[in-house]
């Protein structure tokens, strides 16, 4: 045979994938309601403007949504174009750190206009003059102002606020004019602790660092420190202090110190990097923390204790991910250790997938009946069909787009020109496209793609979730691809059953299609109360569908946007509720997926950096929660 047969198709397909095309190098889901809060449809982020143009204007919404003030924003873009968004991010994070506005510096200062510069260089150079320039202005003890608890402390109003807090000593409360001078080192002290460190840590750092250290290299010291003693299970703290509650008015300490440390763990990972410092890595086999169908090590794992529940919370992306991303990913829910899952442990089709969450890992359980393990189980149908040295057992990932017609027919022609087995070419082109598109033996010699209703079971769902009321069957095929496994999350989740009898009040972020409540329905945990936070109509429509045909007796409150759940909304629904058992989600892993061959840009990407907006909104959760 010619080679035109095994020719690409030419097709030209644009993916929207969660997950790693699986073929050759097998070692290496996001939720609605029926009442829309303000009685209007929410505006995403991609719809809203802003002063700094139109070509920027989806940028600045972005990370004003993310809760930076529009004149940080306005100013880290002009510093760095638009088409950068991880510089812009950093600029960000560290005026965020210092709590210092770019109006405070020179008035004269212009933007960074030598393109060749290196703006992350540019920023680590910077980094050191912009903190110690604070301490020209005047310290004391009033920047512990406690904060309104109505008010929403990632608005541009809070960081116009903190921004006052270290520009202008003299409107703060408490401080009478004939106070002495600080000295520089009780400067620093008091800037280390008011980003959140222990005063007894900040005098050791200053002592060992010396007097003329910059707040990044005491920072750093502390940070490293805090570290190796959390590494090393003997270690009795000499200085730990008595614990006391989160109360929402430290927030803004936490924020400040989180930012710090995302800024100096970056600026590691861009440097030499320790060889004792080992990134996260994926384990092979996949199996997390155990699964009901292998025998597994017994696991048993401490959290951190800012991790511990309640809220409990549960987090999901794609395993496979840039390097580094993990790490972030754990840095900033509580240095909580991911669990790495393959689907395939519980259904016919491969699904790697990283969780971290603070739920138990006893005492689990797998839904009944399980589900189909191999193909031929699954798609009985297709068994008769199926050629000898076609050997799958197992289908790769479930994505978010199918083969196309023109594919399926060129196979069909490859393989009907031989009486017997073709050749082993022949077969190579047929298997790798067939494991490629998840195609399965539909008769002789023909292949065909899955159909949404097989893909709906073998996800979990039930028999026609993503069918009718006017949803498209691309758009059924591309909601189904970046959904939860429900047998795989429900097994996680099963350990909630004994814990919350009366049922139970679930946050979802980026709910997609509803994997996570409808795991907990198949559970059997009454869902006294949904807050379903989805972007898209077409999920959207799907949950209110599946709420209302299995006679939901709770509450389903749907928003359309996260970055619409400021702190004040948050307080307002913890209220009304009593707050939140389950804070649930997987942000966009458009930049994250390795079938992203485009904008694979990790956490900085537009999409994935929604994980900022899940960190956020779990830990304002956890500050209000705490109060109360």
């Amino acid at each position: 045979m010619g080679g035109k047969p095994f020719e690409d198709d030419g097709d030209d397909v644009s993916w929207n994938t969660d997950d790693e095309l699986e073929i050759e190098d097998p070692p290496f889901d996001s939720t609605s309601a029926v009442t829309s809060i303000g009685g209007g449809n929410l505006l995403g982020c991609c719809e809203a403007s802003s002063s700094v143009g139109p070509s920027s204007s989806k940028l600045f919404s972005h990370f004003v949504g993310m809760g930076f003030s529009e004149k940080l924003v306005r100013r880290a873009i002009e510093e760095n174009g638009e088409d950068n968004s991880e510089t812009i991010l950093e600029t960000l994070l560290t005026y965020s750190a210092l709590g210092n506005s770019p109006q405070n510096h020179d008035a004269e200062s212009s933007p960074i206009k030598d393109q060749d510069v290196d703006s992350d260089k540019k920023l680590d150079d910077d980094f050191d003059d912009k903190l110690d320039a604070d301490f020209d202005l005047k310290v004391d003890a009033g920047f512990d102002h406690e904060i309104d608890a109505n008010s929403d402390i990632w608005s541009s109003d809070y960081e116009e606020n903190c921004v006052d807090d270290f520009s202008d000593s003299d409107s703060c409360p408490g401080i009478e004019e004939t106070s002495a001078p600080l000295s520089d080192k009780e400067q620093k002290l008091l800037f280390l602790a008011d980003m959140g460190y222990p005063a007894e840590e900040a005098s050791i750092a200053i002592e060992r660092c010396g007097p003329g250290s910059s707040i990044e290299e005491l920072a750093n010291f502390i940070f490293a420190a805090q570290m190796a003693r959390a590494d090393d299970d003997s270690y009795a703290d000499p200085v730990k202090e008595q614990k006391q509650k989160f109360l929402y008015r430290d927030y803004a300490k936490h924020k400040k110190r989180k930012m710090l440390e995302y800024k100096l763990e970056r600026k590691r990972h861009r440097g030499e990097s320790d060889p004792n410092d080992e990134p996260i890595r994926l384990p092979n086999p996949m199996v997390g923390f155990g699964v009901p169908t292998e025998q597994c090590p017994v696991v048993h794992r401490a959290l951190p204790e800012a991790a511990i529940g309640p809220p409990y919370f549960y987090y999901e992306n794609v395993a496979l991910a840039p390097k580094g991303v993990w790490d972030t990913i754990s840095r900033f829910l509580y240095d909580i250790e991911p669990e790495f899952v393959d689907s395939k442990y519980f259904c016919a089709a491969a699904r790697k997938r990283g969780y971290v969450h603070n739920l138990p890992i006893g005492n689990r359980f797998p839904l009944l009946p399980l589900p189909p393990h191999t193909v031929h189980e699954a798609l009985p149908l297709t068994k008769k069909w199926w050629p000898s040295w076609d050997t799958r057992t197992k289908l790769n990932c479930l994505q978010t787009a199918i083969g196309s017609a023109k594919l399926t027919e060129r196979i069909r022609k490859a393989v009907e020109e031989w009486d017997s087995d073709p050749p082993m070419s022949v077969q190579k082109y047929v298997l790798d496209e067939c494991r490629k598109w998840n195609l399965v033996w539909v008769g002789r010699n023909k292949v065909a793609p899955l159909e949404p209703d097989e893909v709906e079971m073998l996800l979990g769902f039930p028999r026609n979730h993503t069918r009718g009321g006017g949803i498209s069957r691309t758009d059924r095929y591309k909601s189904l691809g970046n959904s939860f496994q429900v047998d795989t999350v429900a097994y996680h989740l099963s350990v909630l059953k004994d814990m919350f009898p009366g049922g139970i009040t679930v946050l979802s972020l980026f709910s997609g299609i509803g994997g996570a409540e409808v795991a907990l329905h198949r559970l059997g945990i009454p869902l006294k109360a949904v807050v379903s936070v989805e972007i898209s109509e077409v999920n959207r429509n799907i949950v209110r569908s599946w709420w209302e045909q299995t006679n939901q007796k709770g509450n389903l409150i749907d928003i359309a946007d996260v970055q619409q759940l400021t702190g004040d909304r948050l307080e307002q629904l913890i209220s009304s509720f009593g707050g939140f058992d389950l804070v649930v989600g997987g942000s966009p892993c458009n930049n994250l997926a390795g079938s992203n061959r485009v904008s694979r840009d990790g956490l900085e990407g537009k999409e994935s950096s929604l994980f900022f907006d899940y960190f956020r909104i779990l830990d304002l959760v956890k500050c209000i929660m705490g109060k109360k």
